[in-house]
Parts: C-alpha cells; sequence; structure tokens
C-alpha cells in the first residue's frame, strides 16, 4: 500500500521546554542545584484533526556514580492533543522543581498506559483510532544529554518531530515511534515569514485545494545546502505547513538553533509506502534562500513569485 501524506506532518509536533535556574542556590548537603520547568508545544499539522497523548512524569539522569535520578510525577495525567499546541505556545508540565546542577546524561517523558484513551488520532475524515506506541518506547520518550550549570540558568526544548514520528500502516492504523531532539533555549531563534499567493498558486497543482493547504517550508542545516525530502541523503532539519487561515501565507518555524540555514518553500506532496517510509521522489523547491538565526530573534525570509 502506498499513502500520500501531506507535507505539513514534516514540522516538529511536539516540544518539551525545560528551564533550569539557579541563583546560587544549593541543595541541604551544600550541592548547587536549580529549579526545573517543563511544558510542551506543537505546530500545525494537516490531515488530522487531532494527534492525543497522554505524559504522567518527567525523569532527568544526572552523569556520574553520584548523581540522584530524579522523578516527577504529575498531580494528574496530562492528556494532550498536540494541534491544540501551535507556534511555540507551551502547555506545562513542571514548573520550579529544584534539581542538582550538573551534567545529564537524558531526560525522559513518562508515558501512560498505550490505550486508545491516552493516545488516540482522529484523521480529517472523522473518527477516533488508536495510536500505538511499539513496546520498546512505552516507558518513555528519552532525549540526550544536557547540562543545569551551577548558579546560572539553562532553557532546553525537546522537539518531538511528528511528520518522522507518526506512520499510518494502513487505513486508520497509526503508529508512534518518537523521533526526538533537544535544543538550547538560550540559543534559538524563529524564522517566520510569508509565501506571495501567485507562488503558492503557480507551485500547487490544480488539483490542490490552496485554501486548505498551501504547501510547506522546509529548513535544512548550512547555508547553500541541497534541498531534498525526508528520507534522502540531504533531509531537512524541520519543515513547516503554511497557515491556510491566516491570510496570507504566513509560516513560524520556532526553537530553531542559532546558526546558518537554507530555506524554500514546495507545495509537492510526498508518498510514504505501508511501513511509513519516505518514498525518493522529486521534489520541486522554490525560492531558495540562506538565512541566519540570531538566538532569541526572529529572522524573516518571505517567498515571492520569481
Amino acid at each position: 500500500m502506498k499513502k500520500k501524506f501531506v507535507q505539513g506532518f514534516a514540522i516538529s509536533a511536539m516540544t518539551a521546554a525545560l528551564a533550569a535556574c539557579g541563583g546560587g542556590g544549593s541543595s541541604d548537603d551544600g550541592a548547587a542545584t536549580g529549579t526545573v520547568s517543563v511544558g510542551m508545544t506543537d505546530a500545525p499539522v494537516d490531515s488530522v484533526q487531532e494527534v492525543n497523548v497522554t505524559v504522567t512524569g518527567l525523569v532527568l539522569q544526572p552523569s556520574g556514580d553520584g548523581g540522584e535520578r530524579r522523578t516527577f510525577t504529575l498531580d494528574e495525567p496530562a492528556h494532550i492533543n498536540l494541534l491544540n499546541l501551535q507556534n511555540g505556545n507551551i502547555a506545562q508540565l513542571v514548573t520550579n522543581e529544584e534539581v542538582q546542577a550538573g551534567d545529564y546524561n537524558w531526560m525522559r517523558l513518562e508515558l501512560a498506559e498505550d490505550t486508545i484513551d491516552n493516545f488516540s488520532v482522529v484523521p480529517d475524515g472523522g473518527g477516533e483510532y488508536a495510536l500505538k506506541v511499539p513496546s520498546g518506547q512505552q516507558r518513555g520518550l528519552q532525549t540526550s544529554g544536557f547540562t543545569v550549570p551551577a548558579g546560572g540558568t539553562a532553557n532546553f526544548t525537546i522537539d518531538f518531530d511528528v511528520r518522522k514520528s507518526l506512520t499510518e500502516k494502513s487505513d486508520n492504523e497509526y503508529i508512534l515511534r518518537p523521533t526526538l531532539r533537544l535544543t538550547d533555549n538560550t540559543e534559538v531563534g524563529t524564522i517566520s515569514g510569508s509565501v506571495d499567493p501567485t507562488l503558492v498558486s503557480t507551485a500547487c497543482s490544480d488539483t490542490v485545494d490552496t485554501s486548505v493547504y498551501a504547501g510547506n517550508v522546509y529548513i535544512y542545516s548550512g547555508a547553500d545546502a541541497t534541498t531534498d525530502d525526508y528520507g534522502s541523503d540531504n533531509e531537512p532539519m524541520v519543515s513547516v505547513p503554511v497557515d491556510t487561515s491566516s491570510g496570507d501565507n504566513s509560516y513560524t518555524a520556532a526553537f530553531i538553533p542559532e546558526g546558518d540555514y537554507t530555506v524554500s518553500y514546495t507545495c509537492d506532496m510526498e508518498e510514504q509506502d505501508a511501513d511509513g517510509n519516505e518514498i525518493d521522489e522529486d521534489i520541486a523547491f522554490h525560492d531558495t534562500q540562506n538565512a541566519t538565526v540570531t538566538a532569541g530573534e526572529t529572522t524573516t525570509v518571505d517567498f515571492v513569485n520569481p
């Protein structure tokens, strides 16, 4: 079976923002500490109305033998429709919890039991279907390592890439295989802008309703990068759908690490096979540009019709 996916899925769709703040704080034994706050965010996604997940807590694993693992269990499980969170908005999970400063091997979001009440998808056609989590990942979603500086402030984002994580193996059979990326919020900015309506009409085929789907903006690491689709040797770091409800075909990509990027627009749709793997095919890109992201700032990249 082949499944066409609208490329709006190619945006990071779940993010947990962790802020560890210190003011020279310390624990009872004199060790430096900080406080942690953890939230989740999302971005617009096409082809489904809801992607529901349930988080029950957060675990932090310090490096070395002397570090004590910290587990924060939520008072009530957080039932979250990821599509209700977009454009950098955050649903708070943990606020101002004290932790020891230093290096950590990983941070893990703890998940609820894998049932349709806790994990589900509502496609555009309606109905609610189970979102299955593979057994090896039912304990939680784990990131790479990070550091909480002593007496300082650190802010991190767990970027959960829905495009790479969500698969429809057959009609209404959805699998969640989480792909995560950890970024430091003190070193990230935003890329945003708009797409000229004439470019949308030129790039999109006559079979696409541009009032519903107006393409995506792909973001690649490095200047003058080769533009290609997911599953290729040159796949984007993230992609974000153009917002057709904005009236000006705007887009926003938040939590982008400081640095140089190549940014391009496409209206093409991509193919996936029955296992959710990308099928290599030519994607037409338009008005490819270089952009530089500065921490804490927004870089504007508008796309025009040549």
